[in-house]
């Protein structure tokens, strides 16, 4: 399971943003003339303010990040915003003040700098003083770099890693592996740094695959001008360079804030739009069809491979094996009823209760039954690593055929290289556009929705 340690960045960055934006806007009111202030001028400034934000990283400060690196952003966006400042008011006002905008932007900068600078060295201080905001982990491997890496943790508390153990690749290699996966099951450690000098490009997928399948960060330590054919993303730490196994979009807290807004927008629209008047209808008909309850609830894997209870429209008579057993083509349990709503994917509508919820997205991985996921991750290479995102109403498999029951290997093994897919390259108008394709495929009608 991915643990959560130390992801208060979750929290901190949006309030980050929202502060920001109050400042410059505070700041707009002080300073900006009275001609050229308006409530055009604030929108135009707030939007422009995120924009820039996002292409020069302003917001991306992590607790490995160097002092001097967040003031060359800060300067980035400074200027950036000053010219977007002076393009509005060139255009909206005739000879206004440009003494006036300078002093505005620089003292907004100034202001959010100081701020910024003061969350970041709370954080390094609350790391050393609390003991909070630690996430443990361990590093693998014999080179000069695992002993500079090693140097760094223990001499850098404030940076938050609490380095449990090193294991040095001496003698039984594989021995020496398997003791370091076993370690990090028992340890619960969040984060592995292996050293790629050290080991096989055999050995370097087993990591991989260990990793991915335990839901843990690995990230490698690569040697002096190695060159590597892997799209993998750099980092230092201090001056040590670190490479991680993937960037995975979502885990940026403002990508998730989208996503969880477009989630809570589009569902509300649903319910109110759409089930408010359809879940009594469809009450009445699948009451009068089968007794039982009008939902039916199944406990499913989501994020981080939390149980939760996944809602749908009865589409079947009751049974006592509907959690162990997957619906097949021309099931005896399902009613008339249900075979309209499944073919439709009506009966998938409630889970959009499920989304305003938080245990699910519009669109992600579908989740699977609990003995399922069970029997997929020991089957199925890199079948966790769908837990890394919350699971979704459809998805990028559903869209491309790979939707309802599993029927050979080959299935399951497709669904999870296209959830892995959407993972690693997220946006929401990928969302949109698997939306859309789920809406068209449900009108044409799909040969695997039974």
């Amino acid at each position: 399971m991915r643990n959560k340690t130390g992801r208060y960045s979750g929290y901190i960055r949006p309030f980050t943003y929202l502060l920001d934006l109050i400042i410059i806007n505070l700041f707009s009111y002080w300073f900006v003339p009275t001609e050229l202030y308006s409530w055009y001028f604030v929108i135009f400034t707030s939007l422009s303010w995120i924009i820039i934000a996002l292409n020069v990283q302003f917001y991306e400060v992590y607790r490995f990040t160097k002092v001097v690196s967040i003031l060359n952003k800060t300067i980035k966006q400074f200027v950036l915003f000053t010219i977007v400042c002076y393009a509005f008011s060139g255009f909206y006002v005739k000879d206004t003040d440009s003494q006036a905008i300078l002093t505005y932007t620089a003292a907004s900068l100034l202001a959010v700098l100081v701020f910024k600078l003061s969350i970041y060295f709370f954080l390094r201080k609350f790391r050393v003083f609390y003991g909070g905001n630690f996430r443990n982990v361990i590093i693998v491997g014999n080179s000069k770099e695992v002993k500079q890496l090693e140097a760094f943790f223990n001499d850098n508390p404030d940076y938050g890693y609490n380095l449990t153990k090193v294991f040095h690749l001496e003698g039984d290699k594989k021995a020496k592996i398997q003791e370091s996966f076993d370690f990090v099951i028992k340890e619960k450690i969040d984060e592995i740094y292996c050293s790629l000098g050290c080991l096989s490009n055999t050995q370097i997928d087993h990591f991989i695959d260990f990793a991915d399948n335990n839901l843990k960060i690995l990230k490698f330590i690569p040697d002096n001008n190695e060159l590597f054919s892997r799209n993998l993303k750099l980092d230092y730490y201090g001056y040590i360079p670190i490479l991680s196994l993937r960037d995975i979009p979502l885990d940026d807290p403002i990508n998730q804030v989208i996503k969880r807004v477009f989630d809570i927008c589009f569902s509300v629209m649903i319910i109110f739009g759409l089930l408010s008047w359809l879940t009594p209808l469809l009450a009445l008909l699948i009451k009068l069809e089968s007794r039982g309850p009008v939902f039916f609830k199944q406990r499913r894997n989501g994020l981080n491979y939390r149980e939760f209870y996944c809602f749908k429209f009865r589409s079947m008579n009751l049974n006592e094996i509907a959690d162990l057993e997957q619906v097949s083509k021309n099931d005896p349990r399902i009613t008339q009823v249900g075979k309209f709503i499944r073919k439709t994917s009506i009966d998938e509508l409630p889970q959009f209760f499920n989304v305003l919820l938080g245990d699910m997205s519009v669109v992600g991985p579908r989740p699977h039954m609990v003995s399922h996921t069970e029997m997929y991750a020991r089957k199925v290479d890199k079948f966790m690593v769908r837990h890394f995102i919350k699971p979704g109403i459809t998805g990028l498999a559903q869209t491309n055929g790979y939707r309802g029951e599993v029927e050979t290997d080959k299935d399951i093994i497709n669904r999870v290289k296209f959830d892995i897919f959407y993972i690693e390259n997220w946006s929401i108008l990928l969302d949109i556009k698997i939306i859309f394709m789920t809406f068209y495929n449900a009108v044409r009608g799909e040969e695997k929705a039974y």
